[in-house]
Order: C-alpha cells, then structure tokens, then sequence
C-alpha cells in the first residue's frame, strides 16, 4: 500500500472511533448511566433521560451516518479516490 492509501485509512478509522465514541456516549451513557439525573429535566412533557434511551440514541445515529457519508466524499476528494 501507499503511503496517501494509509494516510486515507488512518484518517477513515479516526473519523470512525470518534463516531462510534459520540454514539456509545448518547446511547449508553445519556440513555442508561445518566438516565437519573437527566429525568430532571422535562421537554415537552417528557423526562429527557426517556427520551435519550427511546428516541435520542435513534436521532443521533442516523444523523452521524449522514455526517459519515458527507466527511468521507471530503476525504475521497482529498485522497483524490476514485469511484
């Protein structure tokens, strides 16, 4: 492999451990760690630990697959990938 050909990998398991790690945090620490202290707090009527472990962990993931997607055609344009 090439030297550019690593660099692209390294920077895709960067950017890949640090999703995973935002993802771990809202769905296991918001969702089942902190679900106490975050039932403090209410939006629209609901406890915002429940809504973390219901509805958070779902939103977040889905938006850190687009987030994925966006940052790796930037990474594909800038190790000039190809198709």
């Amino acid at each position: 492999m090439s030297f550019k050909t690593d660099n692209y990998w390294a920077e895709n398991i960067r950017l890949i451990i640090k999703l995973l790690l935002i993802w771990f945090s809202v769905s296991f620490l918001f969702g089942i760690i902190l679900v106490e202290p975050l039932n403090a707090i209410q939006i629209g009527g609901y406890k915002l630990g429940f809504w973390f472990s219901q509805q958070g962990s779902i939103m977040s993931f889905v938006l850190l697959i687009f987030y994925y997607v966006r940052r790796m055609n930037q990474l594909d344009h800038q190790f000039e990938v190809d198709d």
